[in-house]
């Protein structure tokens, strides 16, 4: 048995919490230390502090937001897969995304679960996936089966967040190290693939299938 599974004197399973609203991270670890086999080992409120606070508290599961300061869970989720292997990444959303579903699949988490879920179910979803399960929400993996994978380039979904931070074609062009004419095509391409009629209508349904 490896460094970060189930404490085997005591059959608990190690949480790390990540969560960047400290009454919700709070809540959530009251709720979890009511169940017997459960214990919350850290918590943190940025997304580039999952890593090293999983390195320090050799967690079983680490539950991640997907919006958080610093980085967004799904990087974390990436991160944690790469370095930390034994600890199954489970990411919390509040946003029913079917593309959030499938980059969290692709970077290697665990598990995916929406936050109005019952605690219940949260908890034995941590025992599904430290017993090697993966676990998803059913409704997300149907609309994500629905909508297929992201029809945007790495390069148009680069553009397209910096156009919905508002930035002109010259201010993307200097950031991605690109020419205003590539930059064009690119979110030409983009508005095109959405089925949006300008770059931030663009953004907006790219945003809300969870392709950014």
């Amino acid at each position: 048995m490896s460094d970060g599974v189930t404490d085997g004197a005591t059959g608990v399973i190690r949480v790390l919490v990540a969560e960047d609203q400290s009454m919700v991270r709070g809540a959530l670890r009251a709720l979890l230390e009511l169940e017997p086999d459960l214990t919350v080992v850290a918590e943190v409120g940025r997304g580039d502090e999952v890593l090293a606070a999983a390195r320090e508290h050799r967690p079983d599961v680490a539950l991640l937001d997907i919006e958080m300061p610093g980085q967004d869970g799904l990087e974390a989720a990436r991160e944690l897969a790469a370095e930390l292997p034994d600890v199954r990444a489970v990411v919390l959303t509040t946003f029913g995304r079917p593309g959030f579903l499938r980059r969290a699949m692709e970077v290697g988490a665990a598990g995916f679960l929406v936050k109005d879920a019952p605690v219940a179910e949260l908890a034995k979803a941590i025992r599904a996936v430290v017993a090697g399960e993966r676990v998803i929400d059913r409704d997300l993996a149907a609309a994500a089966l629905a909508i297929g994978a992201t029809p945007l380039s790495g390069r148009e979904a680069d553009v397209l967040r910096e156009a919905a931070d508002g930035a002109t074609v010259a201010d993307i062009a200097r950031k991605l190290f690109l020419s205003e004419g590539t930059v064009r095509n690119y979110l030409s391409s983009a508005i095109g693939k959405t089925g949006a009629r300008t770059r931030v209508e663009a953004a907006r349904v790219a945003a809300d299938k969870g392709w950014l």
